[in-house]
């Protein structure tokens, strides 16, 4: 038998699906087809470039009760979003740079494109309130990664029914 996903695990589903939509048939230069992970912060030299890694942030936010006696909250939820490219011999960050501005657009387009189309973000009609996110970084080579890659947090504002999970 087979249960049903958490709402907050069906989120990073959503996402991961939202930014497989990374392809050059939807006008980007990158194809994220099969190259989204979640939960992965290991990977090694078999694994596909470009890629990117959905991770939750290592650090809770604060207690955010409900109303007296209601079942729901907002919440802020942060994820990590990592991304990996193959570098560039002159300027090894470039790659970089152009990944994380395809992720920057792929996400606004999210917040924008469902209002008022009763979508809503990552096709949550009145689960997901906000998505919002961070400037991000872009580094080289180092012992953290043999290529360059880039880091940008994403903060997902969440409408929660705590009694629901899987709602």
């Amino acid at each position: 038998m087979t249960h049903p996903d958490p709402f907050r695990l069906r989120v990073l589903k959503a996402l991961g699906t939202a930014l497989e939509e990374i392809t050059g048939e939807n006008g980007y230069m990158f194809d994220l087809r099969g190259k989204v992970f979640r939960g992965r912060d290991t990977f090694g030299h078999s694994d596909p470039l470009p890629m990117l890694s959905i991770l939750e942030s290592i650090t809770e936010k604060d207690v955010v009760l409900s109303p007296r006696g209601g079942s729901t909250q907002m919440v802020p939820w942060e994820l990590l979003i990592q991304g990996w490219t193959e570098d560039d011999d002159d300027n090894p960050t470039d790659p970089g740079h152009h990944l994380m501005a395809a992720v920057k657009k792929r996400l606004i387009q999210e917040r924008a494109c469902p209002r008022g189309t009763g979508s809503g973000i990552l096709g949550m009609c009145g689960k997901i309130d906000e998505i919002k996110f961070s400037t991000g970084v872009v580094r080289p080579a180092d012992e953290v990664s043999s290529k360059a890659y880039f880091w940008l947090k994403v903060e997902l504002v969440l409408v929660e029914d705590l009694l629901q999970p899987y709602a």
